[in-house]
């Protein structure tokens, strides 16, 4: 006979895309908007089998009949139990902890007697909870994280009322043995335990304890108590009639899409929040005893107040802030670039012997278009750089002046661009600078520098303010020119360095400020004639890097690194004569 579980719902939610986390059969279609509300109770089946697993559902799909539009108002866990037709309660091995031996519920008939004035007999003492309902989980896609960035969902306001403030230790403790000794048994990496993480999903836990909605909190992973993950984040939440934590685990195991979440190999660090509430199977049967929520998610690198296991007290401080820390956290939108003046971020930008600013639109392929004048007024400029300087999706020019000053040229989806705003006021004429994403936990672009005396720095970008904030992350570099490039294709950006003979050298990153403390390679050699160096993407095809080079010849070349080495170059065609590329 299979066990069933004393859960009462479950419910999941992952940044991945719908193809990562498995469909589940069947017999009638369902889905959900998020957040997901609890649907109404199903009836017990009279023999204990396992839960039919649900359908995942996307974020956007249509909401299934039967259940409440969440718009109109998610229905509380309570009303969805009253609205449920009255339930046979299925055998069990043994009664919960609540039901002492040979007791009946509270105002139910002694099993094996008459129901007064009937003649019938009275049905069985139920000898465990009811059957219960199923959640379904939840994936995002690409475009709805992009139609949520920059967005915070603050929590609702709620009383604590219902909680019972007894000690959660114990089940937290539970929850997250049961996961590793799962993904141990997989021959998965543990996952951690952070305090401030675990702070956000207790505060969760609690949140729709209390109001007695199971539902998850849209675009979480924005919270700043979620440390800035860089590879992945997932929820689960499930409910119960006891506090056995240990079962929820059992729960999330047997769905398929929960299970996936369990079992990805990407997260390496998790917070848990367990609630409890008055609830009672027997004597308040519209309420739950226990919520549990739990939050997984991947790190580069570990997060400050990371521990093998949970003991930390819940509510440690966030770590110091670093220059890679991102003031604002979002992801630019999609925009439609037909009509701006930089189409693409694999054009090449460059500036004419007249000081006019020309693009060179990517046709793929390695082909460009005809040159088009964008601007002028770029004679003096001693560098220029192409990127999103402020994310919102359309590309800007940030250009480095023989006067000291740097400044940005902000595009616009229409055309054209928005008037210069000077970022550094003075002293980067004597700097060696190259502009990109170093730090991964930082979608906004940085500025690294090299000074004079060989001492490498890491600027924030301050938006539209001031370039005063910067760490040193190297000394003793010399260079002639910077470039930043995923060299070896492993995710984070690294820095080339050349040298005055020719030689260049790969600083590799880490996605933190400083390079990786290595010995230095030689990655190429033979480009002393090289007076630019520019990183490319999708121009052989969705995804590949590359490198265009600016050489003495007057000629432009491009070499693709979409394995982690340099292949063999080739020239892109164009008239590049008394041309300056950009970077």
């Amino acid at each position: 006979m299979l066990k069933k579980f004393a859960v009462a719902a479950l419910c999941a939610l992952t940044l991945v895309s719908p193809a990562a986390v498995p469909m589940l059969p069947s017999a009638a279609p369902s889905s959900a908007s998020s957040p997901a509300a609890a649907p109404a109770a199903r009836p017990a089946a009279t023999e204990p089998a396992v839960p039919a697993a649900a359908p995942a559902a996307s974020v956007n799909a249509p909401t299934a009949p039967g259940r409440q539009d969440p718009a109109a108002g998610a229905p509380r866990a309570s009303e969805a139990a009253r609205q449920a037709p009255p339930a046979v309660a299925p055998p069990a091995t043994s009664a919960p902890a609540a039901n002492p031996a040979g007791a009946a519920p509270a105002g139910a008939a002694p099993a094996g007697t008459e129901t007064a004035g009937t003649g019938v007999p009275a049905a069985a003492a139920p000898a465990g909870p009811p059957e219960t309902p199923l959640i379904p989980p939840l994936s995002a896609t690409d475009a709805d994280l992009r139609a949520a960035a920059g967005r915070v969902q603050a929590a609702p306001e709620v009383s604590a009322q219902a909680l019972v403030q007894d000690s959660n230790a114990s089940q937290v403790l539970a929850v997250f043995n049961a996961i590793n000794a799962y993904r141990s048994s997989l021959g998965l990496a543990p996952v951690k335990y952070n305090t401030t993480v675990a702070g956000m999903s207790q505060e969760w836990s609690n949140n729709i304890a209390t109001r007695e909605v199971i539902e998850h909190r849209a675009s979480f992973w924005t919270d700043p108590r979620a440390l800035n993950p860089t590879n992945g984040a997932g929820e689960v939440i499930a409910v119960s009639w006891t506090r056995d934590a240990a079962q929820l685990v059992e729960w999330w195991k047997s769905s398929p899409a929960h299970d996936a979440i369990l079992r990805d190999p990407r997260f390496n660090v998790i917070g848990i929040g367990i609630t409890f509430t008055d609830g009672n199977w027997q004597t308040t049967p519209n309420r739950y005893a226990m919520w549990g929520v739990v939050n997984f998610f991947g790190y580069s690198f570990l997060p400050a107040g990371t521990t093998t296991s949970p003991g930390a007290p819940i509510g440690a401080p966030v770590p110091v802030p670093s220059v890679c820390d991102p003031a604002v956290r979002h992801m630019p939108p999609t925009r439609d670039l037909s009509a701006a003046a930089i189409k693409s971020g694999s054009d090449l930008l460059s500036v004419n012997e007249y000081g006019q600013l020309l693009n060179s639109p990517s046709l793929g392929g390695r082909s460009y278009g005809a040159p088009v004048v964008i601007g002028g007024g770029f004679a003096s400029a001693l560098q220029v750089f192409l990127t999103d300087w402020d994310r919102d999706g359309v590309y800007d020019v940030l250009a480095q002046w023989s006067d000291g000053r740097v400044t940005l040229h902000a595009g616009l989806a229409a055309g054209g661009f928005r008037p210069a705003v000077t970022l550094g006021q003075s002293g980067w004429a004597g700097m060696t600078a190259a502009v990109g994403q170093w730090c991964s936990t930082n979608r906004l672009p940085q500025l690294m520098a090299l000074d004079g005396s060989g001492n490498l720095w890491l600027y924030q970008n301050p938006g539209l303010g001031d370039l005063s904030q910067r760490t040193l992350v190297g000394t003793g570099i010399a260079a002639t020119r910077l470039s930043m490039v995923d060299f070896d294709a492993d995710g984070f950006q690294d820095l080339l360095a050349l040298q005055a003979n020719g030689d260049v050298l790969l600083y590799r990153g880490a996605g933190v400020p400083a390079p990786r403390s290595e010995a230095r390679r030689v990655v190429a050699s033979g480009w002393s004639d090289v007076t630019a160096v520019r990183s490319l993407r999708d121009v052989t095809g969705l995804n590949s890097t590359g490198l265009a080079l600016r050489r003495g010849s007057d000629a432009v070349q491009y070499w693709d690194l979409s394995k982690g080495t340099l292949s063999s170059p080739s020239y892109l065609y164009g008239n590049w004569a008394g041309i300056r590329l950009a970077q």
